[in-house]
């Protein structure tokens, strides 16, 4: 009898989970919400600030400062992003660039821990010159370009910024279209 009863009890909860449909969540007793109460994993994602600047809008009551942060988010495993973002502190700053990088990622063709051809591209004046290297040599890269390819999972590789470009921002952007440019053939 006691069994009986223990063996209906489960086939209702086993009707009951299968009539729920997938991607459909319950939310504390409401019904159902389309996407709701997704479990976002902790993401793999580590970021590094890049530069932070303190920049002003002159206004005709003043001066109006704020902080702009760039920030690389990369996996180690080809995925690579950059954020650019401004705020009243440097914490906001950082958050919302966090955020831009997260967003603008993409996919880096890495071919044995290197690239596959060399590249290079151009940002603003800034003129970058990525060349593959063996196994074991590292990454000889220096500036922003380091920490990119360090970030995008390249082990192996030489660069070169051709120009005399000191800053950051452009050696970072002409970085970032010179992965855009690799191709697997």
């Amino acid at each position: 009898m006691v069994e009986d009863i223990k063996a209906k009890k489960e086939e209702i909860v086993l009707k009951e989970r299968a009539t729920t449909v997938e991607g459909f969540k319950p939310i504390r007793g409401a019904g159902f919400k389309h996407g709701g109460g997704r479990d976002f994993k902790k993401d793999d994602f580590e970021s590094k600030l890049l530069d932070l600047a303190r920049v002003t809008r002159v206004t005709g009551g003043g001066k109006r400062m704020k902080f702009r942060a760039v920030i690389v988010a990369g996996d180690k495993k080809g995925k690579i992003g950059i954020g650019i973002d401004k705020g009243k502190d440097v914490s906001q700053a950082v958050e919302k660039a966090t955020r831009a990088a997260k967003k603008n990622l993409f996919v880096v063709a890495i071919k044995d821990g290197t690239i596959p051809h060399m590249v290079s591209a151009k940002s603003g004046s800034a003129v970058i010159m990525l060349k593959p290297q063996m196994k074991g040599r590292g990454l000889v890269a220096g500036g922003s370009v380091r920490i990119i390819c360090d970030l995008a999972g390249i082990k192996n590789i030489s660069s070169k910024i051709l120009s005399g470009s000191k800053n950051k921002l452009n050696n970072a952007r002409a970085t970032m279209e010179a992965l855009k440019k690799l191709k697997l053939k």
